[in-house]
């Protein structure tokens, strides 16, 4: 409840409306998804609200949420192919591996994938390792 808002109904539903502001029930919704770059929320049947306050609408979607990873396998139904996983690091990455630790392409690639991406650590573990054959 709104501080100082009028408790009747009827009355709250009039000052609404003098400020501008109207509420709508949408009706048969079967299901929302919102994807995020890694995440899905996922509602099933919720109960959708749509308050339009100077001609801008907001939708307030209410109900049981499933949050789950961004995958093809666990896409909604008729959500449409997912974006293709990247096949690897991103080239810069792999250049400046290269280019400051004085390594080949494999050597950086793989440093990065040990390091889960980062240029940074690849390249600290590729200048503190021990050269070959010292071990």
């Amino acid at each position: 409840m709104i501080p100082g808002a009028p408790r009747n109904p009827r009355q709250a539903e009039m000052m609404m409306r003098r400020l501008g502001m109207a509420t709508e029930p949408l009706d048969g919704v079967e299901e929302v998804v919102i994807r995020t770059r890694t995440k899905e929320h996922y509602f099933r049947s919720p109960e959708v609200t749509i308050l339009t306050v100077q001609g801008t609408r907001t939708y307030q979607v209410i109900g049981p949420v499933e949050v789950r990873p961004r995958s093809a396998a666990g896409a909604a139904p008729n959500a449409g192919p997912a974006p293709a996983a990247p096949a690897g690091p991103p080239e810069e990455d792999i250049q400046l591996v290269m280019e400051q630790a004085h390594v080949d392409r494999a050597d950086a690639i793989e440093a990065l994938r040990e390091t889960h991406g980062a240029p940074a650590e690849a390249i600290l573990r590729l200048l503190t390792r021990s050269p070959p054959g010292s071990g």
